[in-house]
């Protein structure tokens, strides 16, 4: 057998060999944001144990225990009717699990069948709609899940307030206009009214499960799992379906509404939206600014990017506000000839000469650097001198700087000096603008829009 080549902490691999019973005769780094290998363990008697490994590395950062979380929800719901992937061990020490790899498909956005599309989603519908009316005492994970809502507002804040706590020190120094807008939504306009406190997923909805035919054969990625309003994860089908279109959402939630028996509100799921936008880009805007190089920045780079402009846009719909895209700079400054002859040979001389595939995806992200590198070089002037102008005409000052702006403009959120449709539409030409300027790495989810809901 040949060596197997990886960075894992030491004692993983044996540790792997000791829960599969065997030796470990495959280890490849998978495709994904986050860290993930697949291993198979090749037994004395021939049988192979197909897994699927996650970790946490060094001290598990602002959220040590998510794995662990991740773990045993997985571990309780395999006790229920929900398909999940089987845990084969979880090691502490080492934070990392080692689960069964599901041999069906995630990626329902590439079936060629609108009709394949819509069965796997009906069948998905089904599933949370069982999952939203499960036993909450009965799977037994309250010692690592932050305490039950009582009342709705709780249901609807509690995750936002703890990943606020999670990013405390990155959010007190980081004037981000459309976070501070969007946190301080969140909580104005937080619903009123819940049928029922819910596990929910936290991150639900197409390419996080696996489906084999026409049905799903496990619900993946629970890292972010917790107690909440079901509307929440609906909110969060909504959000999954605009970056992973898989032929609309039109009847899918009267659908879960007849099988669930819990009401649908349309408010409450682009609320929902919003809220898993607004605090799942905390976390996004932190690595963008902080990448360490093992992180795929240029995935970092369109999550922020297209979710900003995303978030914008469902602000809009839910505040009947309308928004437009503002004309960009047509000026495209003076052309790099260092940077254009990186991104060629990336391009067409080094990527096709490779034929792994995580480093493919590597080669890839680093032209999308090189090409985003150029264009805020060629054109950040040009877009900060906008910023600058549409800002003034916001705080009636002129502000020296996009950063000093930003700073003035945050704290008139804060303190609700500026009206929520003017707010809006300022910040969605601003993520508009944003987006375009970091166009290769946008074109990673080109296009996204989002579904029409019932």
């Amino acid at each position: 057998m040949s060596e197997l080549k990886h960075d894992l902490p030491d004692g993983m691999v044996e540790w792997i060999a000791e829960t599969g019973g065997g030796e470990v005769t495959k280890l490849k780094r998978h495709v994904a944001r986050r860290e993930a290998w697949i291993v198979d363990v090749t037994r004395p008697d021939g049988s192979v144990l197909e897994g699927f490994l996650r970790l946490q590395r060094d001290d598990g950062g602002v959220d040590p225990r998510r794995l662990e979380r991740e773990t045993r929800i997985t571990q309780a719901l395999m006790e229920t009717d929900i398909p999940v992937t089987t845990v084969h061990a979880w090691n502490a020490d080492l934070r990392c699990t080692l689960f069964s790899r599901d041999p069906g498909r995630a990626d329902i956005d590439h079936l060629e069948s609108p009709e394949q599309q819509r069965a796997i989603m009906e069948d998905f519908m089904r599933v949370c709609a069982r999952m939203h009316q499960l036993d909450l005492d009965a799977l037994g994970i309250d010692d690592v899940m932050e305490p039950r809502p009582t009342t709705a507002r709780e249901a609807a804040l509690n995750e936002v307030d703890f990943i606020c706590r999670q990013w405390a020190k990155f959010l007190d120094r980081y004037d981000d206009p459309l976070t501070v807008y969007g946190l301080d939504w969140l909580r104005r306009f937080a619903p009123k009214e819940v049928a029922r406190v819910s596990l929910v997923q936290g991150d639900t909805g197409p390419v996080n499960f696996m489906f084999q035919g026409d049905a799903v054969s496990s619900v993946i990625d629970w890292e972010l799992g917790h107690w909440g309003d079901p509307m929440e994860d609906l909110g969060n089908i909504l959000v999954r379906e605009m970056w992973n279109p898989c032929g609309g959402l039109e009847g899918l939630f009267e659908l879960y509404e007849a099988e669930s028996g819990i009401p649908y509100d349309r408010f409450g799921a682009q609320y929902y939206a919003i809220h898993q936008q607004v605090r799942g880009m905390i976390p996004i805007h932190h690595v963008a600014l902080n990448a360490h190089p093992r992180e795929s920045l240029a995935w970092y780079l369109c999550y922020r990017y297209v979710g900003d402009r995303a978030t914008c846009q469902m602000l809009a719909m839910a505040m009947n506000v309308d928004v437009e895209r503002p004309e960009m700079p047509d000026d495209e400054g003076e052309s790099d000839v260092l940077a254009a002859a990186a991104a060629y040979a990336l391009e067409h001389d080094v990527t096709p000469g490779i034929h792994d595939d995580f480093a493919t995806r590597r080669a890839k992200d680093v032209q999308i650097l090189v090409e985003c590198m150029d264009r805020k070089r060629r054109y950040g002037a040009a877009i900060d001198e906008i910023e600058c102008d549409e800002m003034t005409a916001l705080l009636g000052t002129q502000p020296r700087s996009v950063a000093e702006g930003n700073t003035q403009l945050c704290q008139a959120f804060r303190e609700n000096a500026i009206e929520d449709a003017a707010a809006i539409e300022y910040l969605a030409r601003k993520a508009y603008r944003d987006e375009w300027l970091y166009q290769p790495a946008a074109d990673i989810y080109p296009n996204r829009v989002w579904s029409k809901i019932d």
